[in-house]
C-alpha cells in the first residue's frame, strides 16, 4: 500500500481496490444508494474508493493503531465517515508551537467554523511538516496536545448569533471554553510525500455528533 507521496491519489492499486471494495459492500450488502439509504447532499468523490496507508517509517512515532489501543506492529484497518480532502499550506512555520497554531486553523473550520464537536477529522501530516515537529522534540503526545489547546476557543464566540451569524453552538455553553472536537475525535497520521510543507485534513460528518450512532472503528486484521 501507498503512504507515500499521493498517498490520498490515483496511482496505486492496493490503494484504490481495498476503498472500492468497501464503496460497493456499502452499496450491495448494506443498501447504501445514492437517493436511498445514501441521502448526501453532495457526495464526494472518496466515495468511489479512498484508502491510504500511514507511513511508520520513524520508529519513535506512535502509529494511529496503537494509539487507539492496539500493539506495535499489528495489522489494523481504520474505518472513518470522512468528506473530502482539504489541504493546508504552512510553510511559514518552523517550530512546533507555529506550526501546530498554524494546521489548527485549518482544522478549525471543519463543518463550520462555528460548531464545535460536531463531527471528527483526520490531520495527515506531511513528512516535511513532521520533520519541523520531530526536530522540536514533538511526537504524537506533543502534537496532539498543542492542536487541542490551539482549537480551544471561547463559547461566546461560537454561540450561535455571535459575530452576527446564525450558526453556532448551544447559547448556554457562552461561559465556557470549548474544543473544537469531542476526546479522540481528531486522528493524527503521517502520509504523503516529500517536497511541500503542506498537510492535509479530512473532515467528518455532521453526524458525527451523534456519538453513540457514528463511530471511528479500528479492527485487527488477521491472517
Amino acid at each position: 500500500m501507498n503512504s507515500g507521496g499521493n498517498a490520498l491519489g490515483q496511482g496505486n492499486r492496493a490503494n484504490a481496490t481495498i476503498g472500492r471494495a468497501l464503496q460497493l459492500v456499502i452499496r450491495n450488502v448494506g443498501g447504501g444508494l445514492p437517493g436511498e439509504i445514501d441521502r448526501a447532499v453532495f457526495g464526494n468523490p472518496g466515495k468511489y474508493t479512498f484508502c491510504f496507508a500511514e507511513d511508520e517509517s520513524d520508529a519513535s512515532w506512535i502509529p494511529l493503531n496503537v494509539a487507539r489501543g492496539f500493539k506495535r506492529g499489528t495489522s489494523t484497518v481504520t474505518l472513518f465517515h470522512g468528506d473530502g480532502v482539504q489541504g493546508i499550506s504552512a510553510g511559514r512555520s518552523r517550530t512546533p508551537e507555529g506550526l501546530a497554531r498554524s494546521l489548527a486553523m485549518g482544522l478549525a473550520v471543519v463543518c463550520h467554523p462555528k460548531l464545535a464537536e460536531w463531527s471528527n477529522a483526520i490531520l495527515a501530516i506531511s513528512p516535511d511538516h513532521y520533520a519541523i515537529f520531530n526536530q522540536g522534540g514533538w511526537g504524537r503526545t506533543e502534537i496532539e496536545a498543542g492542536l487541542r489547546e490551539a482549537l480551544r476557543r471561547p463559547g461566546r464566540d461560537l454561540v450561535q448569533g455571535a459575530h452576527g451569524v446564525e450558526e453556532g453552538i448551544d447559547p448556554a455553553r457562552a461561559g465556557e471554553m470549548v474544543d473544537k472536537f469531542i476526546e479522540g475525535g481528531l486522528l493524527v497520521v503521517r502520509a504523503g510525500g516529500r517536497g511541500g510543507l503542506m498537510s492535509a485534513v479530512i473532515g467528518g460528518w455532521a453526524a458525527q455528533r451523534r456519538k453513540a450512532e457514528v463511530q471511528t472503528v479500528t479492527r485487527e486484521i488477521r491472517t
